[in-house]
């Protein structure tokens, strides 16, 4: 399946938009290629901990967010020890963080 696609920093900036809107906090914490980036986006839970949501692909051809990782509340470095890392393996990568209520609403409904 052919999917048009909208350049990573247009999706971004309406990403942080959305959440602003509903009433949270957003930023971005890794700045990609402005056309061709990938997104991650890590949704912050009021204790703070991050659950990271990546598109990933689907036996149709889609692409679908789903949450890839975690964090641990034991080992909290793991987790932005594993963003380092994707950030610098990939320096198109976008690093999107929101700290909303609900979150998940911002991108699996809106995927």
């Amino acid at each position: 399946m052919d999917e048009q696609r909208l350049p990573a920093a247009v999706e971004a900036s309406a990403l942080i938009r959305r959440a602003q809107a509903g009433g949270g906090f957003a930023m971005v914490l890794k700045k990609g290629d402005p056309d061709g980036g990938t997104i991650l986006i890590v949704l912050l839970d009021n204790q703070g901990l991050g659950r990271l949501y990546e598109r990933m692909p689907q036996l149709d051809g889609s692409r679908k967010w789903s949450c890839s990782k975690e964090q641990d509340i034991e080992n909290k470095s793991d987790f932005e020890d594993y963003l380092a890392r994707r950030g610098k393996q990939d320096p198109d990568l976008w690093i999107i963080e929101l700290t909303v209520a609900e979150g998940e609403r911002f991108i699996l409904n809106g995927s």
